[in-house]
């Protein structure tokens, strides 16, 4: 990176790669890594998380003129939404051509009511994909984010633009939506 782009603050870049394509690099060079290390924690595949980063900064590349900053908004948690978004188009093509089961982090079956008459886990996880499905889209979108991604809070308040106080309703809700779901499934069956 160029001596004077480092001190450079992120928007700044972008907006100045716009005109000049070569300043972009300094962008890619700051968050390269942290956007491996994110994608790698969501996809577990190092070829898909780097076709997904390279990916993210084309994306990032060919929307700076739409970036704007906000209050709490900053370039880091507007670029790893687009980063977390391609991800899980990604996950979705890749469990659709696969068929691959949901794999959920033990955490969620903890949260749910008792579990006691399904006895395999994969059962466990199908079941559970099939309740999550029956969420809005705002709160299957947490409950993924944090349980089935492993998200901390703070990191979703920072992907999504709220704060954490938000986030941790938003999962409380999701949680007791889930259970109401679980129990209405079964007093019909």
């Amino acid at each position: 990176m160029q001596e004077e782009y480092k001190e450079m603050r992120d928007e700044d870049l972008l907006r100045l790669s716009g005109d000049h394509p070569s300043v972009f690099e300094a962008l890619v060079e700051r968050y390269q890594a942290p956007f491996l290390r994110k994608a790698m924690r969501v996809l577990r595949s190092s070829e898909d998380a780097e076709d997904v980063v390279q990916e993210t900064f084309t994306k990032i590349y060919l929307n700076a003129a739409k970036f704007e900053p906000q209050a709490g908004a900053t370039f880091s948690s507007w670029g790893y939404k687009i980063l977390l978004n391609t991800c899980f188009t990604r996950h979705q093509k890749r469990k659709r051509v696969t068929g691959s089961n949901v794999y959920l982090d033990t955490e969620i079956f903890h949260n749910l009511p008792d579990l006691a008459p399904v006895r395999e886990q994969n059962e466990i996880r199908d079941m559970v994909a099939s309740l999550l499905a029956h969420l809005p889209k705002h709160l299957h979108r947490v409950l993924q984010l944090h349980f089935l991604m492993g998200y901390r809070q703070q990191e979703i308040a920072e992907m999504e633009g709220e704060t954490v106080g938000a986030v941790k309703t938003r999962i409380f809700r999701a949680k007791e939506e889930l259970r109401r779901i679980y129990m209405m499934q079964n007093s019909v069956k």
